[in-house]
């Protein structure tokens, strides 16, 4: 999923700057927005993209493959055919 040190970082600054101030809960409340917000996105790591992506261009090998052997097997059926 995705990478929470960006989280922690954020947390961290957000933290720093409310812990003298009465709004100590808006950090949590804010983490808990913001998480929600990056959730409603669907974000994957790139870890996760680079997988996917890689058994894209496979399954696409493999699909060209198929289709050509597809059409030479078609070719045959013809010739047979006549």
């Amino acid at each position: 999923m995705i990478n929470t040190q960006f989280f922690e970082d954020l947390s961290s600054r957000i933290r720093e700057i409310t812990k003298s101030s009465p709004a100590a809960d808006m950090e949590k409340n804010l983490r808990a927005l913001l998480q929600g917000a990056f959730t409603k996105l669907e974000l994957v790591s790139r870890e996760e993209f680079d997988v996917q992506a890689d058994l894209l261009r496979r399954t696409r090998q493999k699909l060209e493959l198929l289709e050509a052997k597809q059409a030479e097997l078609e070719d045959l059926l013809q010739k047979n055919n006549k």
